[in-house]
C-alpha cells in the first residue's frame, strides 16, 4: 500500500469522523431554522388573516350595514373575510390550516375544540400574551400551532351583545342561542394556524442539504490540494531518489546527480544521497586506481 492510499484512507477516516461531528452539531441549528421559517411562514397567513379583518371591518362592514336588517352578507363579516383570504394562501401552502375558534361562536362550526379552548383560556388568563406556538400530537401525526387572541372590539358588540340588538337576518340564520353575550374588550377566541410537522421536517432536510453540499466540496477540495501537494512535494521527489538509489545499488554509477531545491526534509533526503552517490564514485575511483 502506497503513502498515496494510506494518507487518503486516514484523511476519508477523519473526514467520516468530522462529518459526523458537524451533523451532530448542526442538526439541533438545522431544526431550529426550518422551526423558525415554518412559524414565520404562519405568521404571514396570520397577517393576511388579519388585514382581511381590518379591511372588510373598515371598509366593508359600513358599506353593507343598512342592507343587513334585511339580508345578510356574510362578506360583511371580518371572520369571514380572514378565512376566504386564508384560502387563497392555501393554494401555496395546502398544508396549513386557519380557523377562528370562539368559546361561544354564532356558527357552531367555529366552537372551539378542547385543545383551542385551552389556549383561549391562556389567553383570557395571560393578557399580556400575543402569541402562542406549540407542538400538538394527533392521531394523524405531529402539528406545530400558532395562536393568537381575537378580542372584541366595539363593532364585534353590534352582532354579538345580545340577539335583540343583532341584525334581524343574522339571527334567522343561526339563531339566538349561540354568538351572544360577549363582552367588551376580552379574548373571545383565537386565530389558529396548524401546520404538520412534515412541513417543518421537509424545510430541514433543505436547509441540511444547504450545509452538507459546501461541506462536501470543501472535502473534496482539500482532497484535491493535499493530493496535489503530496504528488509534487513528497511522492514525486521520493520516487527519483528512489529510481536513483536502486540504480547506484546495481552498480549504474554514473547516474546523473539528483537535485532537489527544496530545503525541506525531501530536500536534505534528496542532499544527503548526492553525497552519498558521490562519496561511491570516489570509492569507485580509488578502487580503480589500486
Amino acid at each position: 500500500m502506497g503513502i498515496r492510499t494510506k494518507f487518503n484512507l486516514l484523511m476519508l477516516a477523519i473526514a467520516a469522523v468530522g462529518a459526523g461531528f458537524f451533523a451532530l452539531a448542526a442538526e439541533p441549528l438545522v431544526r431550529a431554522v426550518a422551526q423558525e421559517e415554518v412559524l414565520q411562514s404562519a405568521r404571514i397567513m396570520m397577517e393576511s388573516a388579519a388585514g382581511a379583518r381590518k379591511y372588510t371591518a373598515e371598509e366593508i362592514t359600513p358599506l353593507l350595514k343598512a342592507r343587513m336588517t334585511h339580508q345578510f352578507y356574510p362578506q360583511a363579516v371580518s371572520a369571514y373575510a380572514a378565512k376566504q383570504s386564508t384560502e387563497v394562501i392555501r393554494t401555496g401552502y395546502p398544508d396549513y390550516t386557519y380557523r377562528e375558534a370562539a368559546l361561544n361562536p354564532t356558527n357552531p362550526e367555529d366552537r372551539a375544540t378542547d385543545w383551542e379552548a385551552d389556549i383561549i383560556n391562556d389567553f383570557k388568563a395571560h393578557r399580556e400574551k400575543t402569541e402562542i406556538a406549540l407542538q400538538r400530537s394527533t392521531p394523524t401525526g405531529q402539528f406545530t400551532v400558532l395562536a393568537r387572541p381575537i378580542v372584541t372590539k366595539p363593532a364585534c358588540m353590534e352582532c354579538h351583545s345580545s340577539a335583540a340588538a343583532a341584525p334581524a337576518s343574522m339571527v334567522a340564520i343561526y339563531g339566538s342561542e349561540n354568538g351572544f353575550g360577549w363582552k367588551a374588550s376580552e379574548v373571545a377566541g383565537a386565530q389558529v394556524v396548524s401546520v404538520p410537522h412534515a412541513a417543518s421536517a421537509i424545510r430541514a432536510e433543505h436547509i441540511r442539504r444547504l450545509f452538507v453540499v459546501p461541506f462536501a466540496g470543501f472535502l473534496l477540495l482539500l482532497f484535491v490540494a493535499v493530493n496535489l501537494l503530496l504528488h509534487f512535494v513528497v511522492i514525486r521527489p521520493i520516487e527519483r531518489i528512489s529510481t536513483r538509489a536502486e540504480a547506484v545499488s546495481m552498480g549504474d554509477i554514473d547516474m546523473p546527480e539528483i537535485h532537489i531545491t527544496s530545503s525541506d526534509e525531501i530536500g536534505r533526503l534528496g542532499a544527503s544521497f548526492t553525497r552519498m552517490h558521490r562519496s561511491v564514485i570516489e570509492a569507485f575511483k580509488m578502487i580503480d586506481r589500486d
